[in-house]
């Protein structure tokens, strides 16, 4: 790792293991769990501007679709011209059409934290105390056996599968009626990503990804109200 990103990992790592610290007369082994939960929690609080920014985007995109259509069959021969014309409908709408990807995006630094601090046995210098936690029984520094029958795995992969479930079902209603059959089908699939991700990092990252997917959803359906 490159040694000017070892000062954010450091840093995480030692406010991680405060937060751990400081839970472990309440929450017992479990203290590791509850400090990863609201970290997750506290870092969509801090981006909830910007989902509420992705989710105008997001209809800015839906009422500007008849008018991207026009422009696409007008100048589909002249990709130039028709990438200055969607530019400048952005610019009168006063929106972008790339705001929904905002919140993930920004959300990608702590993912890769959240993966390097349960990835490596030595972080700051010392032995990594933050591998040692466990969630019933699993250590949350080791990755997705998927071949075995530990009730944490099992547990998180069910939990996983039904919050992309309902995610997909969202996704569905927010197509525009005139999608295509690829668009559908790839709205019911994206959101089951989680659990294929899951399988190839440290259970640590998989409870993130539980936590801010359901997250997500909660949040896209309040603010579709």
């Amino acid at each position: 790792m490159p040694s000017f990103l070892e000062a954010p990992v450091a840093g995480a790592y030692h406010l991680l293991t405060s937060l751990v610290a400081t839970l472990e007369p309440f929450a017992g082994a479990y203290a590791a769990v509850i400090a990863i939960v609201m970290c997750t929690l506290a870092v969509r609080l801090s981006l909830v501007p910007l989902s509420v920014r992705a989710h105008r985007g997001l209809k800015a995109r839906a009422e500007l679709m008849p008018q991207l259509k026009q422009l696409t069959e007008r100048h589909r021969d002249n990709p130039d011209r028709l990438q200055r014309e969607v530019a400048k409908l952005q610019t009168e709408s006063g929106t972008s059409l790339f705001a929904g990807f905002l919140p993930t995006l920004a959300q990608l630094p702590f993912f890769w934290l959240m993966y390097t601090l349960f990835s490596r046995t030595m972080v700051a210098g010392e032995s990594n105390q933050l591998i040692s936690g466990n969630l019933l029984g699993a250590p949350l520094g080791v990755h997705w056996p998927i071949l075995t029958g530990t009730p944490a795995y099992v547990v998180i992969a069910v939990l996983l599968a039904v919050v992309a479930w309902f995610s997909a079902r969202l996704q569905l209603r927010q197509l525009d009626p005139s999608a295509t059959t690829l668009s559908r089908r790839l709205a019911q699939l994206v959101p089951f990503g989680t659990l294929l991700t899951a399988a190839f990092v440290p259970l640590a990252a998989g409870l993130y990804l539980l936590t801010t997917t359901t997250w997500t959803l909660a949040e896209r359906t309040i603010l579709q109200r």
